[in-house]
């Protein structure tokens, strides 16, 4: 087997739980082997650390997924996976949810998602990818599905010289899904739909939301699908404006709406949201509650100077739109912009709008989304329920 040591000072990162081991990090490689097969890590001192898959044409060098002497084999994939999904239906879930979050389940670059009766899957390292067959083969041993769907169309791939690829692997069956959230019928589109198909780690916040959306006029920013809108509109909203730039997005609103008898409750609008927002303020137009839940305005630590902007551009605007004693919902996607550095843009954009900010709620992903508390990275959905004036 491949022996990695690390350089002096460099494993209490990894040794507090963190996953990745970084090329830079690393002192000396012993033993030969390819890419993506098993490698044991050691500290400077020839303490053993853990295993994981190698990968020497990426930055993330191993990925520690076993920190005892076994080895992998199928049947600890099966056993990982059987794990996260007893935990997942310990919370409660039945009809959709993420049943592999990653390495928040000890399974690094693997995401399994359930949707109905067929899965969705993403493979994101060179070592997880080469295990395709075996991560099938317990789905279809464990849980006799439909179909099972792969979207490892995920750009980070290629750091891991990969290609990028979508297909169904397993089953005849339409990609379009219908799945019920939060008591509602919705499409997931497996093939084209957002992430695996569907923003799953907002399903909580979705609900959420409802109680301030009562007898309201509801504008849903980035709307995507209709999430946020439906959810609204069945919490006995007067009105609710569904607001994105793609009009396919919209057209699934539609459809989602009609799914649930909510058709005249909601209204779509296409178009550039930053432009619309700044059109609505010239008109004078107000909501009683506005929700912002942006794409990720930053997927580098590069971005984030110009993602700061664009979260306070959008959040000033959308501060402004809110009636007096309204509610605004923000939320921002990417680890990159923390929560203390969202807070402060919140800061600054309730100052220049001249508006009275108070907290209501504090929330993050699903508890399917488990984040490790050793790994940063894995905590990046933040949303902030504002009370405004």
């Amino acid at each position: 087997m491949i022996k990695v040591y690390l350089k002096k000072k460099e494993d209490k990162r990894i040794r507090d739980g963190h996953a990745w081991v970084y090329a830079n990090e690393v002192e000396r490689i012993e033993g030969t082997g390819g890419s993506g097969e098993l490698a044991a890590v050691y500290d400077n001192g020839g303490k053993y650390i853990g295993k994981g898959f190698i990968n020497h044409a990426s930055k993330i060098l191993v990925r520690i997924f076993i920190r005892d002497d076994t080895d992998y084999s199928a049947q600890l994939l099966k056993k990982r996976i059987m794990k996260a999904d007893a935990y997942r239906k310990k919370l409660g879930y039945e009809n959709c949810y993420r049943m592999v979050f990653a390495e928040a389940d000890d399974l690094p670059a693997l995401i399994i998602d359930k949707y109905a009766d067929v899965f969705s899957i993403q493979l994101l390292s060179l070592g997880m990818d080469k295990r395709r067959e075996d991560v099938i083969s317990a789905l279809v041993e464990l849980f006799s599905p439909r179909g099972i769907y792969e979207r490892s169309d995920a750009q980070v791939r290629k750091k891991e010289g990969l290609p990028l690829f979508k297909g169904a692997v397993y089953g005849k069956f339409d990609p379009r899904v219908v799945i019920e959230e939060n008591g509602l019928k919705m499409v997931a589109d497996l093939e084209n739909g957002q992430k695996t198909g569907y923003f799953l780690d907002q399903k909580e916040n979705r609900f959420a939301i409802r109680r301030y959306c009562k007898n309201a006029d509801v504008l849903d920013c980035f709307c995507n699908v209709g999430g946020f809108s439906l959810c609204a509109a069945s919490a006995g909203a007067k009105s609710v404006t569904a607001l994105d730039i793609s009009e396919k997005a919209l057209a699934d609103v539609r459809e989602n709406a009609a799914l649930n008898g909510l058709e005249d409750k909601i209204q779509t609008v296409c178009g550039d949201v930053f432009e619309v927002l700044r059109q609505y303020r010239r008109d004078g137009r107000k909501f009683d509650t506005v929700i912002l839940d942006p794409p990720a305005f930053c997927k580098s630590a590069a971005d984030v100077q110009n993602a700061y902007k664009g979260y306070k551009d959008i959040n000033i605007s959308g501060m402004k739109l809110v009636k007096d004693g309204g509610t605004l919902v923000t939320a921002s996607c990417s680890h990159y912009m923390t929560a203390t550095l969202f807070e402060k843009m919140l800061r600054e954009a309730a100052r220049e709008s001249g508006v009275r900010v108070r907290i209501s709620e504090v929330r993050t992903q699903a508890p399917d989304h488990p984040a490790l508390l050793a790994a940063d990275e894995t905590t990046y959905l933040k949303l902030y329920i504002l009370n405004i004036g």
